[in-house]
């Protein structure tokens, strides 16, 4: 049994079948990769993960206990933590006061605006908003405006924010879109690396096949809201349904 466990889920929105009947069993320490055209059910999926939506039958299991109904801060404190698809960060604050609000709310489980400046003055999460800078390797752009940022910059940030709630699974929507492509293949080596020095659990969203080849150890495929293979890179590559369906030749 994996880590995260899908049974069964299936959302109608109207009369479009937007999932049916999807199982997905995610393992624990893995990257597991869903990929799709659009219109395929992968943003509807990640939405029943996150609790965000709740299907019409079946179940989503994170570490053996259901996500469904559950709010966003409860789904933190389960251990889940979501990059965007646009960056989510504080863009009038600086890199370090972003880093502040995450690592000041997983010990105190809430947060003031008001209160960043007390907040730096606090050793244990100076130390621990330092620490998750080093690790995405922004250490040294520490009081630049975050708005100010890079695309790439922007997502590191982002991924220093969820790092400090210490997740057991990160989920990554599109974590590459509208990057250049030098930025794409530093934000697919820093997810190698946290991957490496954590016990983490990775799920992506993705529509850039270098990206997924690059990091996935299962790839799951959806079609019309349906899984139409499951199976290791290697082998979804050459796939005859894969190719057939929409993918063609991966770029790797």
């Amino acid at each position: 049994m994996g880590i995260l466990e899908v049974k069964n889920v299936n959302k109608r929105f109207g009369g479009l079948q937007a999932l049916g009947d999807v199982n997905l069993s995610v393992a624990e320490n893995t990257c597991h990769a869903i990929i799709g055209p659009n219109g395929a059910g992968k943003s509807t999926l990640l939405n029943c993960l996150i609790g965000k939506l709740i299907p019409d039958t079946g179940s989503v299991m994170f570490d053996g206990q259901s996500v469904l109904g559950r709010k966003p801060h409860e789904i933190n404190q389960m251990g889940i933590s979501r990059v965007f698809q646009t960056p989510e960060i504080f863009g009038d604050l600086t890199v370090f006061e972003n880093v502040m609000i995450p690592c000041f709310a997983k010990r105190d489980g809430a947060f003031r605006m008001h209160a960043i400046e007390s907040v730096a003055a606090e050793t244990d999460i100076v130390d621990q908003a330092e620490s998750m800078l080093a690790e995405v390797n922004m250490l040294e752009k520490r009081d630049i405006v975050a708005s100010s940022l890079s695309r790439g910059d922007k997502r590191r940030l982002e991924m220093a924010m969820c790092l400090s709630q210490t997740p057991k699974l990160l989920l990554l929507d599109e974590p590459t879109a509208g990057m250049a492509r030098a930025d794409t293949n530093n934000t697919i080596e820093l997810l190698k690396q946290i991957k490496a020095r954590r016990d983490i659990t990775m799920c992506i969203i993705e529509h850039d096949m270098h990206v997924v080849f690059s990091l996935a150890d299962r790839i799951t495929v959806l079609a019309q809201g349906t899984p139409l293979v499951e199976d290791t890179p290697d082998k979804i590559k050459g796939h005859p349904k894969v190719r057939e369906a929409y993918l063609g030749e991966a770029e790797v």
